[in-house]
């Protein structure tokens, strides 16, 4: 029953001229025929049920209608769809609390509509246990002599403008988060410093100590390891100011294959460079462009835990920008290590999220952070067992080069 509906009375519209009336109603038919006579109109127009019927049922928002004892006496099929229940020929007729009693929030609401002098004009409530938010509007239904015979209730699904707003809201809460934490690890990176500083120190006088020179050795790591999650906090909390210029790609990987070697455990990891030679110089920032396959390779080296091949290779391309197109660099940077598990390959770019014990999570966020300042593209294919390819694709020229 995609459309049901019960007429409180004939539906007559009639339109004797252009203004509308200050009440916001239908002319009454009571009234002088003289006065109504004085005023030259055009034939008015009658407009059976029918027409109601199927115009109620081709809106896209809900619409539903309830009489004064409390029954449905009209529902279309948005309605039925928004509050999720299954249409039944009895419905008409039957008591609101009788067809809506999944709903409980909106029988309360309906039940109280009669006992109030201002209804509320675009309000909302959550649809249970969907989770959606409706927006409404309720509306009187009068008869001719103005008394109150029914009431309307008007509702759309506002759950994707809820979940926009909800975002920026995110965003809003990330931003002060972020600035916070900037702060913070400003203030942390200096007792840290001093920490490592001052252990070195103690280890170079008791050198005749071994026990002694275990645990400065010990401390003196742990506080490097904790200065480098502060810098990783740093870098993705800031906002990336690029210092462009004319890049290399093969200088960028070159620079990123020792600078990976000194924060995490090659091993026996071998790393093959495909890159063609005559490959295009990019406008880029090389320091980013650094840090970003060196993330990327320490990343590989840490699945990998030391055994594998990391191959990185490279082409020209051109990609779609919405006018003529641009070209562009394509970068692969593919490892036979483990693969990513499928339940958290959605998750990987979230700042914060890792699967290592004393990953930070940050890493390939701010892989994704800076690949995003230079108007680029991130992909990732991956799996289980066979390994993980990251696809860099960056434009040679910026968005606003010529």
């Amino acid at each position: 029953m995609p459309f049901a509906f019960s007429g409180f009375s004939r539906f007559d519209l009639a339109y004797p001229h252009m203004n509308k009336p200050a009440s916001g109603h239908l002319p009454r038919r009571r009234g002088s025929r003289a006065a109504a006579a004085s005023v030259a109109s055009p034939r008015p127009v009658r407009v059976d049920d029918a027409f109601f019927r199927q115009m109620v049922a081709g809106m896209r928002n809900g619409t539903l209608a309830m009489t004064r004892d409390g029954r449905l006496a009209m529902i279309n099929e948005e309605g039925y769809r928004m509050f999720a229940i299954e249409p039944r020929a009895s419905d008409i007729g039957d008591p609101i609390a009788v067809v809506f009693k999944s709903q409980p929030e909106l029988v309360r609401m309906l039940a109280g509509i009669f006992d109030l002098h201002h209804l509320p004009n675009r309000a909302e409530m959550r649809v249970r246990p969907s989770g959606k938010v409706i927006g409404y509007t309720l509306a009187f239904i009068r008869d001719d002599d103005g008394v109150v015979i029914g009431a309307a209730m008007f509702f759309k699904d506002l759950t994707h403008v809820e979940q926009i707003e909800e975002r920026e809201r995110l965003r809003d809460r990330l931003a002060a988060v972020g600035q916070m934490a900037a702060v913070i690890a400003h203030e942390v990176k200096n007792p840290l410093a001093g920490i490592e500083v001052m252990a070195g120190l103690l280890r170079r006088k008791i050198a005749d100590l071994p026990e002694a020179q275990s645990v400065l050795k010990d401390i003196i790591k742990e506080a490097k390891m904790a200065n480098a999650i502060v810098q990783e906090v740093l870098d993705f909390v800031r906002p990336i100011r690029l210092q462009v210029e004319r890049t290399s790609i093969l200088s960028a990987v070159e620079g990123a294959i020792h600078l990976a070697e000194t924060k995490a455990r090659r091993g026996t990891v071998a790393v093959d460079v495909d890159l063609p030679t005559d490959l295009p110089l990019i406008q880029a920032d090389d320091h980013q462009l650094t840090q970003v396959f060196t993330n990327l390779l320490i990343n590989a080296y840490e699945a990998m835990e030391g055994n594998g091949r990391v191959v990185i290779s490279g082409k020209q391309v051109r990609i779609e920008d919405g006018a003529d197109g641009r070209d562009a660099v394509l970068i692969d940077i593919a490892d036979d290590g483990p693969g990513i598990p499928p339940d958290v390959v959605e998750n990987v770019f979230d700042p914060f999220f890792s699967t290592k014990p004393q990953g930070s999570g940050l890493g390939l966020a701010i892989v994704r952070k800076i690949v995003n300042a230079h108007d680029g593209r991130l992909d990732l294919r991956t799996t289980p067992g066979q390994g993980t390819t990251i696809r860099l694709t960056l434009p040679v020229t910026g968005s606003n080069e010529a």
